[in-house]
């Protein structure tokens, strides 16, 4: 990025001796931050709505006469499609500039909005929220990498801190905003609450966000990848969700085909003389392999709790749907104040640190889990969910802040999308792997399904120790400016 896109609006010029001296280019001015805030909003509605229709199956299935297996396509087609969009999104940001990318994902996903809230049968609000999944697969991708070019190297770190927590707090804020509008409002409101939200950030981008140019470099869209990537990570998620369905032959079908096309896919991205839809390459090349791995298990642990957990207070303790949702809080809490913590020391303290900490703190807070068999107080769960709060706050924007701040802009399209590419498949398939051990602990075990769960938090904590392994392999030393 030029020195003149890192000053702050109304920087002086050296013919005007008088006026004030220039902001530092390492400054988060109240202009960044709204920046900031305007994109977030877009990341806060694509997240949010992953989670926000869970609440609302039994009213869906009621309502459309379906069974609960049909309507939790409602979810799991939302999932797949925003997995099958991401690959796409530094493409597409690459070929039409970072912020007309962003308001067209906003339209997409408000136009999936709308006809999700139109629906007349189970099978077009799983249509419908296809369309809605494709534009919001694209907004926090495209989102973190017009930031980042915004703020430039000496600034990424710190503003990538505050927006990060969105992911964090949207599982546990998607249950209780869905039960609040239910509990006032009927089901097309789940749907209907993005339009004002949606219509303020695409009127406030196209005041205050700036128009960061497409690259200059203009390369053809690699088909063939995005005819091997997207579906292949799409069916293998669809295998993973069928084996806790007790589905055999449609899940092993759907993972011997996934595995197969995203195997073929790092064959063709290693020979392409393109630039292919995402590198395997960048894998291997410090840091931005032990980043991705960090990523990867971060979205395992973060979505896998957050399926297992609901379910657990509902079935396993009777729990509603709300007071589900705020026993869920204090992991809210944690990752906000995690932020702050963050924010103030990502530029002093070494990325590895950090993240092993956090690391440490997700690992601390998820021991109680594994002895759900017993029962543990609802302060304890409290407490540990937000130390997990914590920790996973002290993870995603250390290691966002280690790519984008080594990578020349005009890649930041590419590394946003590859990065939330792996947070999306870590979050999707660790929540079917889960579900499928958790299916088999609940028939091993029986009619203690407090057990179940605990047996299946374990592997949770395996989850945290495999990123441990790759956070080892971070930077010692804090990103030089």
């Amino acid at each position: 990025m030029s020195e003149e896109s890192q000053e702050s609006p109304g920087a002086p010029t050296e013919e005007n001796d008088s006026a004030p001296p220039p902001t530092p280019p390492d400054r988060i001015d109240k202009n960044l931050l709204r920046i900031a805030f305007i994109l977030v909003l877009g990341t806060f509605m694509a997240t949010v709505d992953a989670t926000i229709v869970s609440v609302g199956i039994d009213t869906l299935s009621a309502d459309f006469g379906a069974s609960v297996t049909e309507i939790q396509w409602v979810s799991t087609a939302y999932l797949l499609a925003v997995v099958t969009a991401v690959p796409a999104s530094g493409w597409l940001a690459d070929r039409f500039g970072g912020r007309r990318t962003w308001l067209a994902a906003i339209g997409v996903f408000l136009l999936g909005s709308l006809l999700c809230a139109l629906a007349w049968s189970a099978t077009s609000l799983i249509v419908f929220r296809v369309i809605q999944g494709l534009g919001g697969g694209l907004l926090p991708a495209t989102g973190q990498a017009l930031l980042a070019r915004v703020a430039g190297p000496g600034r990424t770190g710190r503003v990538i801190s505050v927006v990060a927590v969105v992911p964090l707090l949207s599982p546990v804020l998607g249950p209780l905003v869905g039960g609040s509008i239910l509990s006032a409002a009927s089901w097309p409101w789940l749907f209907l609450v993005n339009l004002p939200i949606g219509a303020v950030a695409v009127l406030l981008a196209r005041r205050y966000v700036p128009d960061v140019p497409p690259s200059t470099r203009r390369t053809p869209f690699d088909l063939r990848g995005a005819a091997l990537l997207s579906p292949g990570l799409a069916v293998l998620v669809y295998g993973l969700t069928e084996v806790s369905h007790d589905r055999n032959l449609p899940a092993v079908v759907g993972i011997t085909a996934g595995l197969t096309m995203l195997i073929a896919f790092t064959v063709h991205g290693l020979r392409t003389s393109r630039t292919p839809l995402v590198d395997p390459r960048l894998f291997t090349r410090p840091p931005f392999g032990a980043a991705a791995l960090a990523l990867l298990v971060l979205g395992a642990s973060v979505f896998g709790t957050m399926f297992l957990l609901p379910l657990y207070f509902q079935t396993g303790r009777g729990l509603s749907a709300w007071e589900a949702g705020l026993l869920l809080a204090p992991q809210g809490l944690g990752a906000a104040a995690g932020s702050v913590l963050v924010n103030r020391t990502i530029d002093k303290v070494a990325p590895r640190t950090l993240v092993v900490t956090g690391i440490a703190l997700i690992v601390a807070g998820t021991i109680p889990f594994t002895q759900l068999g017993h029962e543990p107080p609802d302060f304890v769960i409290a407490a540990a969910l937000a130390v997990r709060g914590v920790g996973m706050a002290m993870i995603g924007a250390p290691v966002m802040n280690i790519v984008y701040s080594r990578i020349e802009p005009e890649h930041l399209p590419r590394a946003s999308g590859a990065l939330n590419l792996l947070n999306t498949v870590g979050g999707s398939v660790g929540t079917a792997a889960l579900a499928v051990v958790l299916q088999n602990r609940l028939t091993a075990r029986g009619p203690d399904i407090s057990w179940a769960f605990a047996d299946t938090f374990w592997w949770v904590l395996g989850f945290c120790l495999l990123a441990a392994a790759g956070a080892t392999r971070l930077p010692r030393t804090h990103v030089r400016k």
